[in-house]
């Protein structure tokens, strides 16, 4: 529910039961007599892509869809439905969430970009680096993975904004619907970063929930592939405008992080980087870089919340393969320009990667070596659980 200026996420409903009803092309309806739960719904090794395809239970449905027209022509989205938790996941964008509501809130914001634009109409190298804008309307995109953050020149070349893996086509999809309780819903994907003489990056990636709940996780596997170290770089690019992003939204994180800003704008707005103005005419950008603290699990812990203290979105990633921390303030006055802020765990900072190596954050893989990165999001609903989430962030430390 919302007023004027604050927003109130719903409810959550029960557990959904283990039973399924599945409806879906002749290929999936194969698969699902063969497999039960798991459902694969495009495969390059095995030459097909299912154009539609639905699943429902108790209290959730997941359904596969093809987009048409304009730069959204044949575009793939999996909308996840599960209780009054609603998001969609792009795998044309490199498995990219689209968009995420709350009983029909949404928690992302307004782009100009209104289609999810398919990657063949996107040229990265637009506008001197920075043609990554033509498509960013997402509500969570990866950045890299062989270099993510500013455009500019690394070793003579010139490497663009936040990388191509947000613009790689998935090359396996797969829905799996646990049949243990509590009947967790995955969606999976395969997306592959490679180019002769420089990559073979191979990123398995997870978005998953359990019906009824109010929490969404993310869980990452990048491996390079190749014979020898290869550098990666990655960031968890998260954002969220109106109304969630308020005058007067905090941004809330333990007391020991270190913070530094990106630039000059940033500099000058030190004194109150965790608070967030209204709209504000010629805002443009800040950014701030920050080193958080891990809790005695590895966990950091932060929270984007209303200025009420209400609703909010409290964030919980593994340190130890994501060690900083982006803060993106855009808080401008229309679509054009964004009012938005981007919640930002990654690798690395935001620079371009030959300033980010010369600082030593530039992280390298070993040949057939993998990582893991984990990300859950709790959508908080009143002020008792925006204090017990802002409780967990301070003993962050």
């Amino acid at each position: 529910m919302m007023t004027s200026r604050r927003v109130c996420l719903a409810a959550g409903g029960a557990v959904a039961s283990a039973s399924l009803a599945f409806t879906s092309s002749r290929r999936a309806d194969s698969e699902n007599a063969k497999i039960g739960h798991r459902v694969t719904l495009t495969s390059v090794a095995e030459n097909f892509r299912t154009e539609a395809w639905a699943a429902k239970g108790e209290n959730w449905a997941v359904t596969k869809r093809t987009l048409h027209g304009g730069r959204q022509e044949g575009v793939d989205e999996i909308e996840v439905q599960s209780g009054p938790l609603t998001f969609t996941v792009l795998p044309t964008r490199g498995m990219s969430i689209g968009r995420v509501s709350i009983g029909g809130t949404p928690l992302g914001w307004q782009s100009p970009v209104r289609e999810a634009v398919h990657p063949r109409a996107v040229d990265l190298q637009d506008f001197s680096g920075l043609g990554w804008l033509t498509g960013f309307n997402e509500w969570l995109v990866r950045c890299g993975v062989s270099f993510a953050g500013h455009p500019g020149v690394d070793d003579g070349r010139l490497l663009t904004l936040h990388g191509r893996i947000g613009n790689l086509p998935a090359s396996e999809v797969e829905v799996i619907v646990d049949e243990a309780p509590p009947h967790r819903i995955r969606v999976r994907g395969r997306v592959d970063e490679a180019m002769f003489k420089f990559c073979d990056f191979e990123l398995w990636t997870e978005v998953s929930t359990v019906p009824g709940s109010l929490e969404l996780t993310i869980s990452d596997v990048l491996k390079n592939k190749a014979s020898y170290p290869k550098e990666y770089e990655m960031i968890y690019h998260t954002n969220f405008g109106a109304p969630l992003l308020q005058q007067g939204t905090r941004f809330v994180i333990g007391p020991n992080a270190a913070v530094t800003p990106f630039n000059a704008d940033a500099a000058a707005e030190l004194a109150d980087w965790k608070t967030f103005k209204g709209p504000t005419k010629g805002y443009g950008e800040t950014v701030y870089c920050v080193t958080p603290k891990a809790d005695a699990h590895g966990f950091v812990r932060v929270a984007l919340v209303d200025a009420a203290g209400t609703c909010g979105v409290g964030l919980r990633y593994t340190a130890g393969t994501l060690p900083v921390f982006n803060l993106w303030k855009n808080t401008d006055l229309d679509e054009c320009h964004g009012y938005v802020t981007g919640l930002e765990p990654g690798t690395n900072f935001a620079y371009n990667r030959a300033k980010e190596r010369a600082a030593g954050r530039v992280r390298q893989l070993g040949p057939l070596e993998e990582v893991s990165f984990g990300l859950t999001f709790t959508f908080l609903r009143g002020a008792e659980e925006v204090r017990a989430a802002m409780e967990e962030v301070a003993r962050c430390g």
